[in-house]
């Protein structure tokens, strides 16, 4: 397997992402949602991607922070790989380079949240040394 994880910038590699976003934000709409994202990017919002033959396979959007809580941090607001292509290291990699991107930026902690359904995603995050260390509480307006 020889995948390649690059940082997402033109509209081009935004759109190339939507179907794999899609299976973690179904809500979203194809001909929004490079707006979206350019939208986002202003407020700090990065996107990378793992290619696996020249295809998009895992997609992540992610924020560098400061915060009092954990100082400053990289947030990982969306980490998905294709379900075609689970199980092969391509999320561990994506996860991996994140790590690195985290480390590159001084950043002292690495965070994410994961909805209460996705086992399978816990799982992952455990083996890869992750924490499980709060819940996450919203209230709809």
């Amino acid at each position: 397997m020889s995948v390649e994880i690059k940082s997402v910038k033109s509209d081009k590699e935004i759109a190339a992402c939507f179907s794999v976003m899609a299976q973690l934000r179904p809500h979203l709409i194809r001909d929004e949602f490079v707006s979206r994202v350019r939208s986002q990017m202003q407020e700090g919002y990065r996107m990378a991607c793992a290619l696996d033959a020249g295809e998009v396979a895992a997609v992540a959007g992610y924020r560098i922070q400061h915060g009092l809580s954990w100082g400053k941090y990289l947030y990982v607001d969306d980490l998905v790989t294709d379900a075609d292509r689970r199980s092969r290291g391509i999320g561990k990699a994506l996860l991996q380079w994140l790590v690195q991107e985290a480390r590159q930026h001084n950043c002292n902690e690495f965070h994410l949240d994961s909805g209460t359904q996705r086992k399978d995603a816990h799982r992952f995050y455990e083996r890869e040394g992750m924490d499980m260390l709060a819940y996450h509480f919203r209230l709809s307006l």
